[in-house]
């Protein structure tokens, strides 16, 4: 699941190399948190937090395909 959302993160930042992932598991989820750059979290975010919106559908639905509940939050 990094992976996955590594891959859609990467070409949205002029900065690849500070994508941070850290994965943790709670009881009903399993939570990644990204982190990335100051000066690329808008355009991650996006305008209104469409695209952040739509990071987080696309890996919900690939958690459904698995039996998986995953959420992802964009740290500062």
């Amino acid at each position: 699941m990094e992976e996955l959302l590594k891959t859609l993160v990467e070409p949205l930042v002029e900065h690849p190399e500070d994508i941070e992932i850290n994965c943790s598991q709670s009881r009903s989820a399993t939570v990644l948190e990204l982190r990335v750059n100051p000066e690329d979290m808008g355009r991650v975010i996006g305008r209104g937090g469409r695209r952040a919106q739509a990071i987080r559908s696309i890996m919900k639905a690939k958690g459904n395909t698995l039996g998986e509940r995953i959420l992802v939050d964009i740290v500062e």
